[in-house]
């Protein structure tokens, strides 16, 4: 069994709230990316109270209202479906913090978390503030959605993004790792996937192995699931017929992201 794969466990924690998936420290190898995706029906709500860990509120499809820190964002939200590749709004709340997710459509929403001392102003981060690129050339092609790039100084550690892989492409690729902590070369960064295929029945590959291959496992994943990076490079393949979508979550000592690619398969970025 993978020590880094983890399949939708779903448990309806009240009527109309259901966790399909939930990482954090104490159940994974990851000390600094926690991770939660819930299912929240129309006029259902599902509150949670942050200790020392700052939360990113991703409404991946559907309409939810968010309540932190005596605001509310009302009807936030964008799309049915994550493959309509259009952007989603999210809302940042700082650690020792309490919020409340209620969904106005049935809805699925991303808690991305990560560890914090001090606190920030809670942030509505609009679908039309992420940032748009579009990165590669040839099988490397995918559409990218920064919804808290390092560029945005709204969390203290969390980097959150959007990835869409077209059909028969690789994606985060040529292989790349974030694992040591040296500045201004690489940065260490732990890493969360969460995946969904177009259609629902398709799969991709991803690898998560080290130089030294202490780490070195080869997983076909499934829509829904979750890969977690604790170090090493993460290439992902997506088969013929099928789209591939993740959410990525990163996070380490310093909100920073500086990559490196593995020399032998660097040479695919000079291509012409």
């Amino acid at each position: 069994m993978s020590k880094l794969l983890r399949k939708p466990n779903t448990i309806e924690t009240s009527p109309g709230v259901t966790i399909v998936q939930e990482v954090n420290s104490e159940n994974s190898p990851l000390e600094y990316v926690g991770f939660k995706v819930v299912d929240i029906g129309p006029g259902a709500k599902y509150t949670e109270n942050l200790s020392q860990v700052e939360c990113c509120i991703v409404a991946l499809t559907g309409k939810i209202n968010v309540s932190a820190s005596e605001e509310v964002f009302e009807n936030i939200g964008t799309r049915e479906s994550v493959f309509e590749k259009k952007p989603t709004d999210s809302v940042y709340v700082s650690n020792d913090r309490s919020f409340e997710v209620e969904g106005v459509t049935q809805a699925r929403v991303a808690l991305c978390y990560s560890p914090s001392n001090k606190q920030l102003p809670t942030k509505l981060i609009k679908a039309d503030e992420n940032g748009i690129e579009n990165r590669g050339k040839y099988s490397n092609k995918r559409l990218v959605h920064n919804i808290l790039p390092d560029t945005n100084p709204s969390a203290n550690s969390l980097l959150v993004v959007e990835v869409f892989t077209e059909s028969g492409n690789w994606s985060s690729y040529p292989p790349h790792k974030h694992d040591q902590d040296n500045l201004p070369d690489e940065s260490f960064l732990e890493e969360s996937y969460y995946h969904e295929m177009n259609p629902q029945q398709g799969f991709v590959f991803q690898r998560v192995y080290t130089d030294d291959r202490s780490i070195d496992e080869t997983m076909a994943v499934e829509h829904g699931d979750v890969v977690l990076v604790p170090a090493g490079y993460h290439p992902v393949g997506v088969p013929d017929g099928y789209e591939s979508y993740y959410l990525n979550v990163m996070a380490g000592p310093t909100r920073i992201w500086k990559f490196y690619n593995e020399p032998a398969h660097e040479w695919i970025l000079n291509r012409k």
